[in-house]
């Protein structure tokens, strides 16, 4: 069984910056791609960012540079650094892992930018 669990979620004012944490575990195998999604209320969960074993990033469009991607496999963790970040980057930050083909999620981290 995989446990996935974020950290770092919080409000924040337009134009700051947090940085979410995601640890993985009870596997004793390499995980696979490791990734951060989001939902805002009355959307569809969409891809942020996901980075394979192997270091190789991609970004959701709506990111334009402010968001870093970035993992530790000793550590089987998974960061996004969030920088100028919008009223509409409020949502719900969920992680994602893939491990012998299934897809784990945490339960979600709360990221509000709000004045």
């Amino acid at each position: 069984q995989v446990h996935v669990v974020e950290s770092g979620g919080g409000l924040v004012q337009p134009g700051g910056s947090l940085r979410l944490s995601c640890v993985a575990s009870g596997n004793t195998f390499n995980f696979g791609d490791m990734g951060w999604y989001r939902q805002a209320p009355g959307k569809q969960r969409e891809l942020v960012a996901a980075i394979t074993r192997g270091g190789v990033k991609s970004y959701g469009n709506f990111v334009k540079g402010r968001f870093t991607i970035s993992r530790d496999n000793a550590k089987n963790t998974v960061y996004v650094q969030l920088n100028s970040l919008k009223p509409e980057d409020t949502a719900v930050y969920y992680c994602n892992v893939k491990h012998l083909l299934r897809d784990y999620w945490g339960q979600g981290t709360q990221v509000t930018v709000s004045s």
